[in-house]
C-alpha cells in the first residue's frame, strides 16, 4: 500500500510539470486518444493516472465512465477500442487473472481493431506474470521516476510513428515462437500421491490457448491421453512379478511358521527352535517392508515415465497447433508454443524416402518432444547449446535437441 501511495505521489508530482507537446488530433471515427483497461482493484492508482493524462489534454476512455449501459462488457470494450487511437493496459496480478482473460478469450471480437491500434502495457507490479500475447512488447514500469513523462510521450506520438518502435500493434501468434505458456496443474494435486498420475481438466481450454489452438477437440484429445495414465494405473511388469513373488513367499513362510508352531506344541520341542522361527518371521517381515519402500520409489519414476510417453503421443496430435507438452512430475505439465516446420523439413531432406522421414519425425515427437518442451520452458538444456544455426531463432530447435540426445545415448 505504501508503494502504491508513493507511485501516486510521483504521478501527481510529475503532473504539474508543463509539457511542450500537444496531443495528436483525433481523426474521423476517433473519439478518444487512449482507452485504458484495468482491474477494479487498481482503481485508485489508475484514476490518479487518468487525471494526470487528462491534465495534459488527452481524452481518456475507461469503463467506469464511458461504457454504455445495457450493452455487454465485450460490446462496450470493442466499441471503445475502435473509437480510441491507442490501448493502454494496466498490468497487475489481478488484471492478468481476470480482465486480461476476458480480453484474450474474446479477442476475435476486436482483433481487427487491435491490429491497427498500438498497445501500451504498463507494468504496475514487478512480479506480474506477463500474458503470452504481450511478451513481444516493451513495458513502461509504473515505478520508473520518469514513467508519466515516457507515457505521455508515447501517447502524444502519432500511430504511424510507432510502427518501428518497441510499442507495436497486436501481431499474430507466430511471433511467440519458442515461448513458454502457463503450465497446467493437476486438478487433484492436493490429494495426489507421489506414485499416482495427476488428472488434468479438459472441460474448458485455458484462456491463454484460445487464440493459438484453432481445433479445441485436439486439445481435449491430448489431455485425454495424459489422463489415461491415471486411469490405467499400469505398473512395470517386473514390479508386478516382484510383488507377486513377495506375496507368495510371505504366504508360504506364514504357513510354514504356523505348521512349525503346531509341531512345537505337539512335541514340546526346545525353545531354541521357537526363537529361530520367530527370527525368520521378523526378517521376512522387515524384508517385505524394505521391498515395499523400494517398489514405491520405483512406482514414482515409472508414473512420470508413463506420463512422458503420453505427452509424446499428445504432441503428435498438437503438432499442427504448434503447442507442445512436457512432463517432469506427476502433477504439472509444461507447455510451449514452438513451430517445428523447419525441423520437419530437415527430416525430409535428410531421409530420401518421404514415408521414412515422416515416420522418423513422428517417432522423434513420441520419444523426445516431452523432454524438449520441458527444456524449452525452463530455458535449460542438459548439454551445451550448439553454436550452429538453429531453426529456432535464439534457441535450440527440436532437431538439434534430438541429435544431441542421441549422441548422448539418451532414448526414453
Amino acid at each position: 500500500m505504501m508503494k502504491r501511495m508513493d507511485e501516486m505521489s510521483s504521478v501527481a508530482g510529475i503532473a504539474t510539470a508543463p509539457s511542450a507537446d500537444v496531443p495528436p488530433p483525433l481523426k474521423q471515427g476517433e473519439t478518444f486518444h487512449v482507452f485504458i483497461s484495468y482491474s477494479s482493484t487498481d482503481y485508485q492508482w489508475t484514476h490518479s493516472l487518468i487525471d494526470t493524462l487528462e491534465s495534459h489534454g488527452l481524452r481518456v476512455c475507461y469503463h467506469d465512465r464511458d461504457f454504455t449501459a445495457g450493452r455487454t462488457v465485450l460490446e462496450n470494450m470493442s466499441e471503445c477500442i475502435h473509437d480510441s487511437q491507442k490501448v493502454l493496459l494496466v498490468l497487475s496480478s489481478e488484471f492478468v487473472r481476470s480482465r486480461w482473460c476476458l480480453l484474450e478469450a474474446n479477442m476475435s471480437l476486436f482483433r481487427d481493431c487491435l491490429e491497427r491500434k498500438p498497445i501500451v502495457p504498463v507494468l504496475l507490479e514487478p512480479a506480474v506474470c506477463i500474458p503470452l500475447h504481450l511478451c513481444h512488447l516493451t513495458y513502461l514500469e509504473a515505478q520508473d521516476p520518469e514513467f508519466v513523462a515516457k507515457l505521455v510521450k508515447v501517447l502524444f506520438a502519432p500511430n504511424r510513428q510507432l510502427q518501428g518502435s518497441t510499442v507495436v500493434p497486436y501481431q499474430p501468434p507466430s511471433i511467440y515462437n519458442g515461448k513458454a505458456l502457463q503450465p497446467l496443474t493437476a486438478a487433484n494435486v492436493e490429494s495426489l500421491y507421489k506414485w499416482d498420475a495427476g488428472q488434468f481438466s479438459d472441460m474448458d481450454i485455458p484462456d491463454q490457448l484460445r487464440l493459438i489452438i484453432e481445433d479445441q477437440v485436439k486439445y481435449k484429445e491430448a489431455i485425454g491421453i495424459i489422463n489415461s495414465v491415471s486411469q490405467q494405473k499400469v505398473y512395470p511388469k517386473w514390479l508386478q512379478a516382484v510383488l507377486i513373488g513377495v506375496a507368495v513367499v510371505f504366504f508360504l513362510t506364514l504357513q510354514g511358521f504356523i505348521s512349525y508352531i503346531g509341531f512345537l506344541l505337539a512335541f514340546n520341542r526346545n525353545s531354541y527352535f521357537w526363537a529361530l522361527a520367530l527370527s525368520c518371521q521378523c526378517c521376512i517381515f522387515i524384508g517385505t517392508l524394505v521391498q515395499a519402500a523400494l517398489t514405491k520409489r520405483d512406482c514414482v519414476a515409472h508414473t512420470v515415465k508413463e506420463m512422458q510417453k503420453a505427452a509424446g503421443q499428445a504432441n503428435i496430435i498438437l503438432r499442427e497447433e504448434n503447442v507442445f507438452m512436457g512432463c517432469q512430475s506427476n502433477s504439472k505439465i509444461y507447455m510451449v508454443y514452438v513451430s517445428l516446420n523447419g525441423c520437419q523439413r530437415e527430416f525430409a531432406e535428410t531421409f530420401s524416402e518421404q514415408a521414412s522421414a515422416e515416420n522418423l519425425f513422428r517417432r522423434a515427437l513420441l520419444y523426445f518432444s516431452s523432454g524438449y518442451a520441458c527444456c524449452l520452458a525452463k530455458r535449460s538444456f542438459p548439454f551445451p547449446v550448439p553454436v550452429t544455426s538453429s531453426h529456432l531463432e535464439g534457441g535450440v530447435c527440436f532437431c538439434q535437441y534430438v541429435s544431441m540426445q542421441l549422441s548422448r545415448g539418451e532414448w526414453m
